[in-house]
């Protein structure tokens, strides 16, 4: 037991997803999907790795809510704009646009409430494992670039279970979406979260805002990689140098300050 337990403060990168892959997938022999994994894995391997300080440093980041007013207009527009151009090209090349689970506005405000606050939801489920605790634990050691392309491919493999438990033949645009997406959009949660001094909360609601609305097709896809891309290439120093503080896990001899912080 003390060597695995050395074993895990060593690895905590290593730990969170192994605990993380385990808890969601077990749920697949049984027709379901562990959403709420990554949440679970960080509230777990947080304490275990940095004691107290850990589980709270992980808390703050979570209700990170002192940032510029702009930063909510981003994580709340950004998807609704998204979702916009793809009814208006799906709707330019005939294609239909699927059905909604809301017929007004506060319909969908009540949707994207719900998912705010509902941990077995993707939202609340992931944010905090992946924003949380492995993004800023890899970005430590790495730059935002390496570190984001080292959890893209992690999450992006973490969904893969969703393709068999959809049943029957899948559209090539939802295959290529499905991986192409998280992918995407994972690039677009860093720079978010980098720029809001590790907010995971801003985090939640773009991924709230995102999934409040059914979307679907090529031109879904193809949207979020271009604005993953922009986001890299016209933000390319901030990629490049080392990520904020804030937004990575401090090293034993660089305690850092845990408060909510305000955002540039």
């Amino acid at each position: 037991m003390p060597a695995l337990s050395r074993a895990i403060k060593r690895h905590p990168i290593i730990t969170f997803f192994v605990l993380t892959y385990m808890i969601t997938w077990s749920f697949v022999p049984f027709g379901s999907f562990g959403a709420f994994g990554p949440l679970v894995a960080a509230v777990i391997t947080a304490p275990l790795t940095r004691g107290r300080a850990g589980l709270k440093e992980l808390g703050l980041r979570i209700i990170r809510w002192r940032v510029r007013w702009y930063w909510y207009a981003v994580a709340i527009g950004l998807p609704l704009a998204i979702h916009g151009l793809t009814v208006l090209i799906n709707q330019l090349a005939g294609i239909g646009i699927p059905r909604q689970g809301f017929t007004s506005i506060g319909g969908w405000l009540l949707i994207f409430g719900v998912r705010l606050i509902n941990p077995l939801d993707g939202p609340l489920g992931e944010e905090p494992g992946w924003r949380g605790f492995a993004l800023p634990g890899l970005q430590a050691t790495r730059s935002p670039l390496v570190s984001t392309a080292i959890l893209a491919v992690l999450i992006t493999v973490w969904h893969l279970p969703l393709f068999f438990l959809e049943g029957g033949s899948l559209p090539l645009s939802t295959i290529v979406g499905g991986v192409v997406g998280p992918f995407a959009f994972t690039f677009v949660a860093t720079w978010l979260f980098n720029h809001t001094g590790g907010s995971v909360l801003m985090t939640i609601i773009l991924h709230a805002a995102e999934g409040s609305i059914r979307a679907e097709g090529w031109a879904y896809t193809v949207l979020w990689t271009i604005v993953a891309i922009g986001l890299v290439i016209f933000d390319w120093k901030s990629w490049r140098s080392p990520a904020p503080p804030a937004a990575t896990t401090p090293q034993p001899d660089q305690p850092q300050e845990l408060s909510p912080g305000t955002a540039a």
